[in-house]
C-alpha cells in the first residue's frame, strides 16, 4: 500500500506538469486549429529564462530564496508573453488555415528557439535546487512524500480550475469557442477574431514556460534537450484527452503521469512505450480522444 501510494502521488505531480504544458498545445492546436511544433522549444525556453533570474538575483542560496523562486516564474510568465506574441504576430498568423506550411514553420521556430537557448546558455545542463520553503518531506501514514510535489498538483489543478471556468464562463471563451466554429460571423459581429487568437496563443505559450520552469526544480537541471523530450508526450496526451479539450488533456496527463510511475519502477524502458499504446488503445476506441468531439 505504502508503495502504491508514493507511485499515485509521483505519477500525479509529474502528470499536472505535464499537463500545463498540454494545456496550451490543447488550446492552441483543438481551438485555433493551429498545429504548433514549437510549443516544447517555448517551454525550454521559458525553463532557461525563469532558471536564469532565479539563479542571477541569488537562487535558493539568498535569504530571500523562497520569493526569487517566484520572481523565477514571473520572469517564465513574462518570456511567455513576448514569444507567444512574436511567434503568432510574425509566423502563425501568416498560416492560419494551412496545415502543411503550419508544420514546417513552426519546426523552422523551434529549430531556432533551440539554437538560441545554446547561444544564451550553452549547451551543458544547468543545476536548479528547489526553493527552502518546498524542500523536504512529510508523512501520511509510513509514506514520506515531498512537498514540492504536493506544491505542483495544488498549483497544476488551480490553473486547471480557472482555465475551465474562463472556457465556460466568460465572455472571453465564448469567443474563442464561437470564433474557431464559424470566424466570418464572429467578425460579423464586431469582434477582433485575430485579437482573440493572439491572445489565446499567448496564453498557451505562457502555461507552457510555467510549466518548464516549475519541471526545472522537479527533475533538479534543465537541459536543451527537455523540449524535445517532452513535446512527444504532450502531443500524446492532447490526442488521448482530444484536441481543444482542457478537462480532457488533464484526465490524459494524469494518466500518462501515472502510467509512467509505475513504468519506471517496475519496467523502466517501457514507460514511453505503454504511453503509445495507450494513445493508440484509446484512437482505436474514440478516434476523437475522450473528450474530444466529432467535427
Amino acid at each position: 500500500m505504502e508503495l502504491h501510494l508514493t507511485l499515485v502521488f509521483n505519477g500525479l505531480a509529474t502528470g499536472m506538469l505535464i499537463f500545463l504544458l498540454a494545456a496550451g498545445l490543447s488550446l492552441i492546436f483543438g481551438l485555433m486549429s493551429v498545429l504548433n511544433f514549437a510549443h516544447g522549444a517555448l517551454f525550454m525556453f521559458g525553463a532557461y529564462m525563469g532558471t536564469w533570474v532565479y539563479i542571477l538575483i541569488g537562487g535558493w542560496d539568498s535569504p530571500w530564496g523562497n520569493v526569487n523562486f517566484f520572481i523565477g516564474m514571473g520572469a517564465a510568465a513574462l518570456i511567455g508573453v513576448i514569444l507567444g506574441y512574436v511567434v503568432e504576430r510574425f509566423t502563425v498568423r501568416q498560416v492560419y488555415g494551412n496545415h502543411l506550411r503550419q508544420i514546417l514553420i513552426t519546426t523552422g521556430v523551434m529549430l531556432v528557439v533551440g539554437e538560441l537557448v545554446k547561444v544564451f546558455w550553452g549547451p551543458n545542463l544547468i543545476r536548479v535546487v528547489q526553493p527552502e520553503f518546498l524542500t523536504g518531506n512529510f508523512m501520511v501514514g509510513d509514506v514520506r512524500l515531498t512537498y514540492y510535489r504536493l506544491f505542483i498538483i495544488i498549483f497544476s489543478t488551480t490553473i486547471l480550475v480557472l482555465l475551465l471556468f474562463m472556457l465556460k464562463k466568460s465572455k472571453l471563451g465564448i469567443v474563442v469557442r464561437a470564433g474557431v466554429e464559424n470566424s466570418d460571423m464572429i467578425q460579423a459581429l464586431g469582434v477582433n477574431v485575430r485579437k482573440v487568437f493572439t491572445l489565446v496563443f499567448v496564453f498557451g505559450t505562457v502555461l507552457a514556460c510555467i510549466g518548464g520552469y516549475m519541471w526545472g526544480p522537479y527533475q533538479g537541471q534543465v537541459n536543451p534537450g527537455m523540449g524535445l523530450d517532452l513535446m512527444l508526450i504532450a502531443f500524446i496526451v492532447v490526442a488521448i484527452g482530444g484536441l481543444g479539450s482542457v478537462a480532457g488533456s488533464a484526465v490524459a496527463a494524469v494518466l500518462v503521469g501515472l502510467s509512467e510511475a509505475y513504468m519506471a519502477y517496475y519496467f523502466p524502458p517501457g514507460s514511453l512505450a505503454v504511453n503509445m499504446l495507450i494513445m493508440a488503445t484509446v484512437l482505436l476506441i474514440k478516434p476523437t480522444g475522450i473528450f474530444g468531439a466529432g467535427r
